[in-house]
């Protein structure tokens, strides 16, 4: 009988308070992030918050490779393709409205929730991350918003998430899909703590010897403290966004797309082999996602979060129902040809009306995140 795609259990602890934990369980697939996936996670974190005896929660993952490389878009692929072209398939209305949901539900947890982003922390796997009290890098994570590759931009709150980092960073990171080492989510900001991977075990061995207070301001407090002893000496990696974090700037610029386009794309011939294959990756991805992916984070950036998953879903929806989405799954994931063939092919054939046929809605009746404060 297979194992389920997410494991749950409860550690006990010195007080006799519990704590909850989750752990992604699709080794194979690097721990992408499925509907049902979703549901379980959802499930759970809704029991444990009203749970007196549970003090915080532990979100890991089994393998040693990834924590979550993003979602399963290769699942929603397929169901693109079994619809006529332009239609929404049901199950990509479901998987985004669910997915958000949960991230919201993270960032908005009563209780402490420590995330140990080991290994590939991608696309929806930054989502699960992000809203954590306490979040993990260990020196071999690898942090990363690729979007632009696929056909899709940064979603699971990134367009709220990305203005928020340092100098122009975010929009840096959406357009060339740069992967980040501990020390960059660090510096950024995306990350709290550097714990050895291999103090994994400890860190169950030191929540279950400690007494909590069933009191998140406390208990926060404590995990803290705990994660710092835990990680005192561990190595940190130089961090190329650090040390490139004047060149960034000046790339991005004040000027829009247009001007940005030309910077980047020359960051692809730089001797620097971190800058040179952001640039890269950003002269061969989706126009489509350069543009929307710079919109949303424009109208995100003061707006709250949940306003921000509205408007993300609706994005995301339109994705759906255009080209580039499922052909940059097809040539990057599922073919693997590496060479997507994206319409329109160039910024300047991506027009305002585009994106905004991006952004309408695609549902009948009130927003399917009307709810979130």
């Amino acid at each position: 009988m297979a194992e389920p795609p997410v494991l749950f259990d409860t550690l006990p602890t010195a007080s006799g308070h519990r704590f909850g934990r989750a752990t992604l369980n699709a080794p194979a697939r690097l721990n992408a992030l499925s509907l049902p996936m979703v549901d379980l996670l959802t499930q759970q974190l809704r029991a444990w918050a009203q749970d007196a005896s549970i003090a915080g929660v532990l979100l890991d993952a089994v393998g040693d490779k990834a924590f979550c490389a993003g979602g399963d878009v290769v699942g929603l692929y397929r169901a693109i393709r079994a619809q006529p072209p332009g239609q929404v398939p049901p199950e990509a209305l479901a998987f985004f409205e669910r997915e958000y949901r949960l991230d919201y539900a993270i960032h908005t947890y009563p209780k402490p929730i420590v995330c140990w982003g080991h290994g590939f922390v991608m696309g929806g796997g930054l989502g699960l991350m992000a809203g954590a009290t306490h979040r993990v890098v260990t020196p071999r994570s690898c942090l990363a918003m690729p979007e632009i590759s696929i056909g899709l931009y940064p979603d699971v709150g990134g367009s709220w998430l990305l203005p928020r980092l340092p100098g122009k960073t975010g929009a840096f990171l959406a357009l060339t899909g740069a992967q980040l080492n501990a020390a960059d989510a660090l510096f950024a900001g995306l990350a709290d703590f550097l714990c050895p991977h291999e103090a994994h075990a400890d860190l169950l061995a030191r929540i279950a010897a400690s007494s909590w207070r069933g009191e998140y301001a406390s208990d926060a407090a404590q995990l803290s403290h705990l994660l710092e002893r835990l990680g005192a000496g561990a190595d940190l990696p130089a961090s190329a966004l650090r040390t490139h974090f004047d060149r960034i700037n000046a790339a991005i610029g004040h000027d829009g797309l247009e001007g940005i386009a030309p910077r980047l794309a020359a960051l692809a011939h730089d001797p620097d082999p971190w800058l040179a294959r952001a640039g890269a990756t950003f002269a061969k991805g989706s126009p489509t996602s350069a543009a929307l992916g710079l919109e949303l984070q424009r109208r995100a950036k003061h707006r709250s979060l949940a306003e921000a998953l509205r408007l993300e879903l609706q994005a995301s929806v339109g994705c759906c129902a255009h080209h580039d989405f499922a052909e940059g799954v097809r040539a990057m994931l599922v073919d693997k040809d590496k060479t997507p063939r994206w319409m329109p092919a160039t910024l300047s054939e991506v027009t305002p009306d585009w994106i905004e046929d991006h952004l309408r809605p695609r549902f009948e009746g009130p927003h399917p995140l009307a709810d979130l404060i």
